[in-house]
């Protein structure tokens, strides 16, 4: 199936994708980051699914969420009737369970279930047995133990079983995973944890501030991004998936089961907007946690819990997903130097002091040995925002983010009346500024640059006028923003940068359109006063979300899907914080800093 043909349930621990032929794909246990036991994603059945879905041919299919919740409800319709499956997972409170409920609509349906359990990515055969009527499979440190009034037989390492529903017939089957040293839990009864799971979506949901034309879009997006969230840490995961081609068949498949501090503002003022101030502060806090420590060893990203073991590697087993391989898990970039993530720490610090988040000692004192630290590496080369492989380059908006740490420290000690060095502090803020204006732009093209001293692009450039470098009005924004829209648009979404120039990233060419880019421009034309070309522009990518509102990575333009991980924060973030600035009938839109340029 197509990236889009997915759709997810889980429980702010994990998550699960299933397809819209009932299989159930993609599932790691007990958290985001964890071996997966269902690798069918990556692969075939044989790596690892959950089936149920009709014996029949199915010639209709119609999927949604029950209203603000994460419970998935998929009719099918056949020759011999229609079927319902509702799947869902329970918020934890204990190991992690995952339901599924099929239930009669009209007709007299067969069905049938295939239950495939594979650990370790696909790697491993459980041992499988059926204890007082319920099915266990254990390998390793793993344990899997469904419930269910369906009658299981083995058959070839793959548990089937048969049923037939009619109109009124709910059929339940509950799994749980559990670690195979400890004993198994007693499942939850079925009808319960759906009442319990719905009611307790409800309340969060009816917890959130949001209204307007998109109301419908952010509060999707909303539940995404809290499905993302690892409840016990309040860290947030980019995606739910790895090695999801950023093209199909190529090698651009990159773990994103992980927490990265670029995207702290951004996920910050999401939650602000949405009303979610509970969760704004728990990623707060997850980010110090995270990044306490030498400044030096601070890295881009950290797993859900802060831990900085990400290795690298890969999964030799298992083909890809379309045969777009390496298999990947852990992710080589966090070694690389990203300058632009300490501006991130810093801005986001700043920015919950400002929406009254609160900050305490032990937060500035971390600021400001990050800022002592940038002092002298500040002029450094960087990997930079899109972690090339090719080498280190002065990337321009690296720079303009070291700029905005420097900015955003001075405007602390300013408005909330920290101690620090600012007069230092300011010098070397203008300082970049010039040095960015002087060196990252092309006078001749009228646009800043990717790099000093190159002639191409990059998205991040669009993030000038966001992020309070230059007001919106300067001519020099103008042209960039132009410039982007010539050299980097495909059929009006954007690329994050030429993948065809040669060398550019280190890798083969070639990728899709970047959704989080596509609403970075949507949020600058806005600036720029051009509100119907964004509204135009924020309509049509609402448009490239699938059924039941989820977007990935990017966009195919030419094959017309989506590629890359699923679903990934950074889209549907973005897409919240443009949906508020369409939003707003006056005023100005949402700027990461309040005077933009230089500090005179």
């Amino acid at each position: 199936m197509r990236i889009e043909d997915y759709a997810i349930i889980g429980d702010t621990q994990t998550i699960a994708l299933i397809g819209r032929d009932g299989s159930l794909d993609w599932l790691c246990c007990p958290r985001f980051d964890s071996n997966a036991c269902f690798a069918a994603l990556l692969g075939g059945p044989e790596h690892g699914r959950w089936l149920i879905a009709p014996r029949g041919e199915v010639r209709a299919s119609r999927r949604r969420y029950r209203h603000d919740t994460l419970v998935l409800e998929h009719e099918l319709d056949t020759a011999d009737g229609t079927v319902r499956l509702i799947d869902f997972m329970p918020i934890r409170s204990g190991p992690p369970q995952l339901v599924r409920i099929v239930e009669g609509v009209h007709g007299r349906v067969p069905m049938h279930t295939e239950l495939i359990v594979r650990y370790d990515y696909g790697n491993i055969v459980p041992w499988v047995r059926k204890v007082s009527g319920v099915w266990h499979a254990v390998a390793g440190p793993d344990a899997l133990a469904l419930a269910t009034p369906v009658p299981l037989v083995g058959k070839g390492f793959t548990s089937v079983g048969e049923l037939v529903v009619e109109p009124g017939d709910r059929v339940p089957f509950t799994l749980t995973w559990h670690s195979s040293y400890e004993p198994a839990p007693q499942a939850r009864d079925p009808e319960s944890a759906l009442t319990n799971t719905e009611r307790w979506w409800h309340t969060w949901t009816s917890q959130a501030k949001i209204s307007g034309p998109y109301r419908d879009e952010i509060m999707r997006s909303s539940i995404v991004c809290k499905a993302l969230t690892y409840g016990p840490s309040g860290g947030i995961v980019a995606a739910a998936t790895t090695s999801l081609p950023e093209r199909i068949g190529g090698v651009r498949n990159w773990d994103y089961r992980y927490c990265w501090l670029r995207d702290a503002t951004f996920m910050l003022q999401a939650m602000l907007h949405s009303g979610r101030h509970e969760e704004a502060r728990a990623w707060r806090d997850w980010l110090f946690r995270a990044v306490a420590g030498e400044p030096e060893k601070l890295q881009i990203m950290y797993s859900v819990t802060g831990s900085r073991w990400i290795d690298e590697r890969e999964l030799p087993w298992l083909p890809g997903y379309e045969h777009s391989c390496p298999v990947r898990i852990g992710n080589a970039a966090v070694d690389q130097l990203q300058l632009d993530v300490y501006g991130e720490v810093i801005d986001m610090l700043y920015q919950a002091r400002v929406s009254k988040l609160g900050a305490t000692k032990d937060t500035w004192a971390l600021e400001c040995k990050i800022l002592d630290w940038l002092e002298s590496k500040w002029n450094q080369p960087d990997e930079g925002i899109w972690e090339v492989r090719s080498g280190r380059e002065h990337f321009t908006y690296s720079k303009i983010m070291v700029w905005a740490a420097f900015d955003r420290a001075c405007k602390t000690i300013q408005r909330f009346g920290g101690q620090g060095p600012i007069d230092k502090w300011c010098a070397i803020k203008d300082e970049i500024h010039d040095e960015v204006c002087r060196l990252g732009f092309d006078p001749l093209r009228n646009t800043f640059t990717r790099s000093y001293g190159t002639k191409i692009v990059d998205a991040s450039l669009l993030l000038i006028p966001i992020v309070g470098f230059l007001p919106p009005t300067d001519s020099r924004v103008v042209g960039t923003v132009e410039a982007i829209q010539r050299d980097l648009c495909q059929d009006g979404l954007v690329l994050r940068y030429p993948t065809s120039a040669p060398n550019v990233d280190g890798l083969p060419r070639g990728e899709g359109a970047f959704f989080a880019c596509s609403f970075w421009l949507v949020d600058t034309l806005v600036l720029l006063g051009r509100r119907d070309e964004a509204k135009a522009l924020f309509e049509r990518l609402l448009s490239l979300s699938n059924d039941v509102g989820l977007l990935s990575e990017e966009y195919d333009m030419k094959e017309r899907r989506m590629v890359g991980n699923f679903p990934q924060a950074f889209s549907h973030v973005a897409l919240i914080n443009s949906a508020r600035n369409l939003s707003q009938e006056t005023g100005p839109v949402h700027q990461r800093a309040e005077h933009p340029g230089k500090s005179g």
